[in-house]
This record gives C-alpha cells, structure tokens and sequence, in this order.
C-alpha cells in the first residue's frame, strides 16, 4: 500500500519536510517513489508548495494521505482561494 507522508529534511532546529510517495511500511526518511512537494514552517508564515496534480493522480490509485499532509493540503488550498478572491 502507498503513502503520501513527509521526510524530514534539514538540520537540527531547522527543520524542512518534503511530500513524498512511498510505501507504507517504509522507514519515514526510506527511499521515495515521488517526491510530490515541500513544506517549509520555518518563516511565517510557512511555506508550502504541494503539486496537487501529482497527490489527485496518487490518491485516485489508492496512496492514503497522512494526517498531516492531510491539513497542507487544505491550507494551500484555503491560501489559493484567499488570494484569487483578493
């Protein structure tokens, strides 16, 4: 079964994640199918860049998203619509 979770990147006490594909049973920093965006939460506001394509491809052929990757999604979604509408 595939996963789309985040692989800690970066160095101590700054921290940089990326979004990647890879099977559930993988170590969380294990070698990735597809690395599908990033998420920075150092700056403020962070910044995330997520490729929404690539995550609809993946989870349309089963990849569960995580719980967090879950909530990146919806806030780049919610900063999308908030800066269309402005």
């Amino acid at each position: 079964m595939l996963a789309i979770r985040l692989a800690r990147e970066g160095s101590r006490k700054k921290p940089f994640y990326r979004v990647v594909l890879l099977e559930k049973s993988a170590a969380r920093n294990g070698r990735s199918l597809e690395i599908l965006g990033t998420y920075n939460p150092v700056p403020n506001p962070a910044l995330i860049e997520l490729n929404a394509e690539r995550i609809a491809h993946w989870t349309a052929r089963g990849a569960q998203l995580s719980a967090t990757v879950a909530k990146l999604l919806e806030r780049q979604r919610q900063r999308a619509g908030a800066t269309t509408a402005a």
